[in-house]
């Protein structure tokens, strides 16, 4: 598979974008620790709504539970600056999640999922992850960040701590494919559904209708709680529905699930 071939720039990135105001503001770094901990600064200063920053390579990314998130050059890593009402926040790893759903359906045809809360699968294999940090301040949202990773087109196989449990959008597809084709649509793709955040059911039944985990079982931690079973459905306020051996329905809002095979 032939390494990256487009360079990330500003100039290439938003040339007709056609956003209202994601992606206005693009900065586009060469190698970054973290777009996550820049946008954090840049928001907490009040930088236009909509401003993103990208970096071609971060050398110390990060998933959910302070966990590590690998993301060489060929890895898509974006972070989006919102000021949400305090009301949306719930659905903004929605948004996020079906946006990139459609990204990929769209620049590579191939159907991808959504395992709970937040990793993007195709074939079951993880080629996504989002993560979303931001402040309260009193009953208002200060900031909300959307961090975005996606494996589009490097040597998975460099990599085998992941090798086993990830793939790249490129090796799905059998061919290269451009990184700059792949934030464009999906800064479109990602304005549209925020756009749509008081008509929630829209975005909501989208998310559903891809979530790989239902039906799946699983075993959900959160904390020193630890529950198994079957997940029956997803609800409106991001939570999950499991189903447990003993009849016990659980609402699971927030932690750590893994599929049991």
């Amino acid at each position: 598979m032939p390494m990256e071939k487009d360079i990330l720039s500003v100039k290439n990135i938003s040339n007709k974008l056609g956003t209202r105001f994601i992606g206005k503001r693009i900065v586009v770094y060469p190698q970054l620790a973290s777009t996550m901990e820049i946008a954090k600064i840049a928001a907490s200063k009040g930088v236009p709504e909509g401003t993103v920053i990208v970096a071609e390579q971060q050398t110390s990314g990060k998933g959910r539970l302070d966990r590590i998130w690998i993301s060489p050059k060929g890895c898509i890593s974006l972070s989006i600056i919102l000021y949400p009402d305090i009301k949306h926040l719930p659905s903004l790893v929605m948004v996020t999640s079906v946006a990139i759903i459609r990204t990929i359906k769209k620049i590579t045809g191939i159907k991808a999922s959504i395992k709970w809360p937040n990793d993007i699968l195709i074939n079951s294999k993880k080629v996504g992850g989002i993560l979303i940090e931001g402040t309260i301040q009193h009953i208002n949202v200060g900031y909300a960040v959307i961090g975005v990773g996606l494996n589009v087109d490097f040597n998975i196989k460099d990599y085998p701590e992941i090798e086993d449990i990830a793939t790249t959008l490129s090796d799905e597809k059998g061919k290269y494919i451009s990184r700059t084709d792949i934030i464009r649509t999906f800064l479109v793709e990602f304005e549209k559904l925020y756009l749509l955040a008081n008509d929630t059911d829209i975005v909501y039944k989208e998310w559903r209708d891809n979530m790989h985990t239902i039906g799946k079982k699983v075993s959900a931690k959160s904390g020193d709680a630890v529950y198994e079973g079957i997940v029956e459905n997803v609800a409106e306020d991001g939570s999950l529905i499991i189903n447990t051996p003993d009849g016990e329905i659980i609402n699971f809002t927030a932690g750590d699930v893994t599929l049991i095979e």
